[in-house]
Parts: C-alpha cells; structure tokens; sequence
C-alpha cells in the first residue's frame, strides 16, 4: 500500500467524521423552532365601543394646536373614555423624516404634547411616543421638534432597534410574517397621530398610512402592492383613537416634502373613532380624493374597517 492511500483510508473515517457533525448542525437550523422574537398571528384591535350619542369625526378648527386636541377629545367624551388609569399609552405621530416642523412632513409637535399630556392627566402608567422612521431616527425625532415636545411634558420617546422588532403573522393579503416595532404590540392603547399630506404613491398620506412606520424590514417591497398593504394593516392594528394633524397641509411634494410653497396653513385637527372615515373626510377637503381614486380607501371600506360614506358618518364640525 502506497503512502498516499495509507493517509487516505485513515483520513475517510474522521472526513465522515466532520459531514455527520456538519448535517447535524444544518439540519438543526433548518427545523429550529421559531426565533424568541416571533409572534403568532394576533390583531391589535384597540378601539373603544361605540357610542351613539356622540360623534364619530370631529373636525376642530382654530389658532392654537392644543387647544384644538382639547377640544376633540371633549367632543368625542372625553380622554377618559379612552384612556383608564394605568394604562400604557403609544403614540404613533408620522416621525418619518429629517424635516423641520414648519416642513409639514412630520406630525405637530404641539398636537403630540398635548396628547402625551392629556393621557397622563388621566391615569396613564406610561406614554409611549414611538415610529419607524424613513431618515435616521433620532435627526428625525429632533428636528421635527417631536421628541422635545415629548420630552417636555413626561413623554418617553422610544427609537428603533433592531432587538426591539419582532416577527409576527400579519394574516393579510399581501402582508403575512413581517418585524414589527414592539411598542405596538405591548400597548393597552394606542392613538394615531398622522400628518394630512400628499403622497406620489397613494396620493395621499393619512392615517392608514401612518401605519407603516410600525413596521420594519424592507417596505418598499410593499409598494408593489400598496393600497393592499395598506388594508392589511388598518386591519391588523385597529387604534384607540386617530387624530389627523391638518394643521399644516402639505398639497404637493410629498412624503417628504422640503418646499414651504407646498404646505398651506389650515389650524384644523380631525378626530375620531372611524379611521377610514377620518381618512375619506381628508381626502376629499384637500386633494379631492374618494374611495372611486383611493383604492385602499375602497378596500378597508369592504372589510368593514370602516365607513367611506361621509353622510353616514356622526360628524361634529367645532371651533376651538
């Protein structure tokens, strides 16, 4: 036997040695469990009950942001029918983008202290302010002014992390597993505070849309098929309350804006218990828009999310 074949058959048995270990370890990562983050299929349906003596929109025109989120909240029954003492409180503002406030492609800073302030005034344990953001995430929460508005009034304003995402089955059309931000999960409320503003997508911004700043991961594969991502999501996380910042309009240029000769001042805040509602009533105040130009609009309304019918609707329109 040559010196050549002696190492050979001495070297077979550990070579077999090393591919046993090797197929153990791959099969063991191809039939783990799922990872510690993962969340089975859940919907966060935080809504209240409804109340027919009161209105489900409230359109509030006036000078000053608080004042305005004052005077929704008593028109809609007041912060203590949405918020019980104890409560940990998220709120969601569009916190997107590396814009200052007067920008208008970020949430009022005004309108989210007031907010944050309110829910503390009524027990809350905790108030959350948390988004994902598009640009990065602390530039965006500072110079938007969220964060110090926040800050100011003993809101926690929580940034994202990658440990701080977990896998969830979304059970939607087109959105099934996808990481999503763990202070929406954990809430006992959550209330949404988007920004009115145009979008080149969807043509419009509001507070369906707010909710992809729960996600993480690459959404820009959603945009594919955006109206659907946008029905599976106001699905799936069905808020306490929603209140669209239109204090400052942004009609073109958007999401991301830049131009002041973009926005118009408008000192309104919409309110309300119906999310499709407040979203079809903006809409069609600023851009014209319906469920005949939104097809997500059209969507959420044949899942029952919701009402597109605006004369069905208990409005309230109020000065503040």
């Amino acid at each position: 036997m040559g010196r050549r074949e002696t190492l050979a058959r001495l070297l077979r048995p550990g070579a077999a040695c090393v591919a046993a270990v090797g197929l153990g370890y791959w099969l063991r990562g191809r039939s783990r469990k799922p990872e510690e983050g993962y969340v089975a299929g859940v919907s966060r349906d935080l809504s209240v009950a409804a109340d027919p003596a009161l209105p489900e929109m409230v359109i509030v025109r006036g000078e000053d942001p608080a004042r305005l989120v004052r005077k929704a909240f008593e028109e809609l029954g007041g912060v203590g029918r949405f918020i019980s003492p104890g409560d940990v409180v998220v709120i969601k503002p569009n916190m997107a983008w590396d814009r200052a406030a007067a920008q208008a492609a970020n949430t009022n800073p005004a309108v989210v202290a007031e907010v944050a302030r309110l829910c503390q005034e009524a027990g809350a344990r905790k108030v959350v302010v948390a988004d994902v953001s598009v640009n990065e995430p602390r530039r965006c929460s500072e110079r938007s002014g969220i964060a110090a508005a926040a800050r100011s009034v003993g809101a926690e304003v929580v940034l994202p992390e990658q440990r701080r995402f977990r896998q969830v089955d979304l059970r939607g059309d087109v959105l099934r597993l996808w990481p999503v931000f763990e202070p929406f999960l954990t809430a006992d409320k959550v209330i949404n505070i988007p920004i009115a503003k145009h979008h080149s997508l969807t043509g419009v911004t509001l507070g369906m849309k707010n909710w992809y700043g729960i996600l993480g991961g690459q959404r820009q594969r959603l945009h594919q098929r955006i109206h659907e991502s946008l029905a599976d999501l106001a699905d799936f996380m069905r808020p306490t309350l929603t209140l669209i910042d239109a204090y400052r309009v942004m009609l073109r240029g958007g999401p991301t804006g830049g131009s002041l000769r973009d926005v118009e001042l408008h000192k309104t805040l919409i309110a309300g218990t119906d999310p499709v509602a407040l979203d079809a009533y903006a809409a069609k105040a600023y851009w014209g828009l319906d469920d005949r130009s939104l097809l997500y609009l059209r969507l959420a309304g044949d899942r029952g999310l919701g009402n597109t019918d605006l004369a069905k609707v208990r409005t309230s329109l109020v000065s503040a």
